[in-house]
């Protein structure tokens, strides 16, 4: 629909998800709904907690009313316009992972789960740091999930300052990119961001190649709460992307419709985009791409597998030309079970289909309050399967073969023919689903998926040694996270 910005080197990037894809609107149905949102920014306006934001908005033309904003048209469409079409990620080592732009497609777990599935006990508890760093070594040695985030919250450390704990975690147990949280006071990104530039020498080198995102929720989607719009300011000011997520549970703080609920989450969005590039034109800014979740009003549980809206949100974004932060990998089971590898499969393809960009939850269960190992190597499976999916069809000489056809010719065998052996490894192969004889499956225990994956966990936890930071970046990252515990306990 409308032509952005591009930002980034992607020349070295890798080259993946091109072809064909569904959307579920129609560009009509797409110019519905941004003129529906322009509607609810002009007229209902929002409430934005923070002076600078409210200033720079109000010295842009935005009809500013203590802390109640109501944005034009204008200057939406002045940010669409300034705002980069694609953003990319980059891993620790500075090469190019992930390219946000076009129907690319990249694959991550999730954060902050409460509780943890003990996959050596099945039992479920109060996750730690020590499940954070699994998880971290896990997804780094997982090859078809492209980025990290640190699944678990740890309730054995002080809890103002769990969110540093989390970043000092990843960053010394995977070279993968980081997407990261920040919660409570003002000063955690900036402790985030610091320890990152510690991680690659300095703060030019994570600008120009970021290997970091901060996820970001506000309070509600029509009301941005202070500490969200102050890390959007600072991270837009430092020119490093931020995941601006004006997050909705339809039928509480959006209404129930998908259309409904996507209108408010999109004004939410839009204003995040605003006030973004208000702060420093071109500044990357990556939207999440759902709306419309909603919690089933029968359970009162905030379901996270629902079909009904998804892909809707992540088409109007696609129409606008946004990067975009999508979910999947998700289940409400409470269990690693039969439900769970159903749902996570299902909401990984429908954002494959739909074209969303990073697609973030593998190892969610229970409705997000349970993150799960054994559901993060099986989503690593699921997440491969798909990958060979989507890839781009080879038609080179050398894959259609016409000289081995005539060669081998009618009624011939191919088995032991050198270009056979060539590519006997190209397809996908995974690593916990079974492929073998029932006789050998039997031979070899007979075990279900479930309990390849769990062993598969220990393996990896023995065998896998993640990239450490140089020692002197790590003793930086270490004593920022010392200082922001020593400011808590002051406080």
């Amino acid at each position: 629909m409308r032509e952005a910005a591009t930002t980034n080197d992607t020349s070295r990037a890798p080259e993946q998800s091109i072809g064909s894809y569904f959307t579920r609107l129609t560009d009509a149905q797409c110019e519905r709904l941004h003129e529906a949102t322009l509607q609810v920014l002009e007229r209902t306006g929002l409430i934005i907690d923070d002076p600078e934001a409210l200033a720079l908005l109000a010295a842009a033309g935005a009809d500013v009313d203590g802390t109640r904003v109501r944005i034009g048209p204008k200057l939406v469409e002045r940010a669409l316009a300034s705002a980069p079409r694609e953003v990319t990620l980059y891993d620790r080592n500075g090469e190019p992972r992930l390219v946000l732009a076009g129907r690319r497609t990249y694959y991550g777990t999730g954060s902050d789960c409460m509780y943890c599935f003990d996959h050596r006990t099945g039992e479920r508890r109060r996750a730690v740091l020590q499940d954070v760093v699994e998880a971290t070594t896990v997804t780094d040695a997982c090859g078809n999930i492209d980025f990290v985030m640190s699944l678990f919250t740890p309730s054995d450390v002080d809890a103002r300052v769990a969110d540093r704990y989390q970043m000092a975690t990843m960053l010394g147990n995977t070279t993968k990119p980081i997407v990261y949280i920040t919660m409570g006071d003002e000063t955690a990104n900036a402790d985030a961001v610091a320890m990152a530039e510690a991680a690659v020498g300095g703060e030019r080198q994570l600008r120009e190649r970021p290997f970091v995102a901060c996820y970001k929720n506000t309070l509600f989607p029509l009301v941005h709460n202070r500490e969200a719009v102050r890390t959007l300011l600072d991270l837009a000011g430092k020119g490093l992307p931020c995941i601006f997520s004006p997050v909705s549970t339809a039928g509480t703080v959006a209404p129930m419709t998908v259309a409904g609920s996507t209108v408010v989450v999109n004004a939410g969005v839009l204003a995040g985009l605003v006030m973004a590039q208000l702060k420093r034109e071109g500044a990357p800014y990556i939207a999440i791409g759902w709306a419309g979740e909603a919690m089933d009003m029968r359970t009162m549980v905030d379901v996270f597998a629902w079909p009904d809206h998804r892909g809707v949100y992540s088409s109007l974004l696609h129409w606008y030309g946004l990067p975009l932060w999508t979910l999947g990998g998700v289940t409400d089971s409470k269990l690693p079970d039969q439900q769970a590898a159903a749902e996570t499969a299902l909401t990984l393809m429908a954002d494959a289909v739909i074209g969303g960009h990073i697609n973030h939850n593998i190892g969610f269960i229970e409705s997000a309050f349970t993150g799960s190992l054994t559901q993060v190597v099986l989503g690593d499976d699921i997440a491969g399967w798909i990958k060979a999916f989507v890839a781009p069809v080879d038609l080179s000489d050398e894959a259609l073969g016409l000289d081995v056809i005539d060669e081998v010719g009618p009624g011939g065998l191919f088995l032991k023919h050198k270009h056979t052996r060539r590519h006997a490894r190209d397809r996908f192969q995974p690593a916990v689903f079974d492929r073998s004889t029932f006789e050998d499956w039997g031979r070899r225990g007979g075990k279900d998926a479930t309990e390849v994956a769990a062993e598969r966990v220990d393996e990896l936890l023995a065998t896998h040694r993640p990239e450490p930071l140089p020692a002197s970046a790590q003793t930086a990252v270490d004593d920022i996270v010392a200082r922001a515990l020593d400011r808590a306990r002051r406080a």
